[in-house]
């Protein structure tokens, strides 16, 4: 082999090893590379599990603040009862009187009352009805077409109360001057909103009319059995039917 010929082929060998050490050189820049983009996935999954630890330690302690607050809910929900219970209770030797004309009880409304009722109700009182307190319920109405203001009397004897009562649901509806008086229980606005809403339900015809035991517990008869019930829901959930959504919560 010539001086030219060796010449030529260590030129190409030197051109490879620059190539080959240029493409080293290039695989160090990505290796170099890939070692960053590692070192940066794994600190963004480091930072991934932190935020999920951080998100798993907030989910428990939601969770542990979601059961104390149904907790809380719970009890809110036995002292609204009670405190119904207590309104109602405070009301049990109340009725009210509804329909009798403005004015028409005079000026001693509880002399009024006195001889009305047992004429009313057909019922001779011995003792004779005596009166913790009546009134008539809210300020006086200037339009005379008005409906007249409901009364509300607190009788001294609760055996009174009773047999007033009694006599109303058999004998209903009484008459005074052609105009019709109705007679019932003073309940409290949460239980008056209650009654009416088992009222407002039709039973199906296996089932009787709901009936109100003091203070909102509600009898409804069916296939010779009867069942207790607290809340409307458990009323449309005794005749399978979707209540409204005023009704939702009980």
């Amino acid at each position: 082999m010539s001086d030219n010929e060796q010449s030529t082929t260590m030129e190409q060998i030197l051109q490879e090893i620059t190539v080959v050490s240029c493409r080293i050189e290039g695989m160090d820049a990505s290796i170099t590379s890939l070692t960053l983009e590692t070192k940066s996935m794994r600190s963004d999954t480091a930072g991934f599990q932190s935020r999920v630890t951080g998100l798993e330690q907030r989910m428990g302690t939601l969770e542990t603040q979601a059961a104390a607050s149904q907790g809380r809910d719970q009890d809110l929900l036995y002292l609204r009862s009670k405190l119904t219970d207590m309104k109602d209770r405070s009301r049990r030797d109340n009725i009210s009187l509804l329909g009798i004309l403005e004015n028409e009880e005079g000026t001693d409304i509880q002399a009024f009352l006195g001889s009305t009722l047992p004429k009313l109700t057909s019922l001779d009182f011995d003792p004779p009805l005596e009166f913790q307190r009546a009134h008539r319920v809210g300020p006086k109405r200037s339009n005379k077409s008005s409906r007249p203001r409901p009364i509300i009397a607190c009788l001294l004897r609760h055996n009174q109360t009773r047999q007033i009562l009694q006599a109303a649901r058999s004998h209903r509806p009484f008459r005074i001057d052609q105009h019709d008086i109705r007679i019932t229980a003073d309940y409290c606005k949460e239980t008056n909103e209650c009654r009416k809403a088992f009222l407002a339900l039709r039973p199906p015809q296996e089932c009787g009319s709901p009936k109100t035991e003091y203070p909102r517990i509600f009898t409804i008869p069916k296939n010779l059995d009867f069942f207790f019930l607290l809340f409307p829901t458990s009323a449309y959930g005794f005749y399978q039917r979707k209540p409204p959504a005023r009704y939702s919560r009980g």
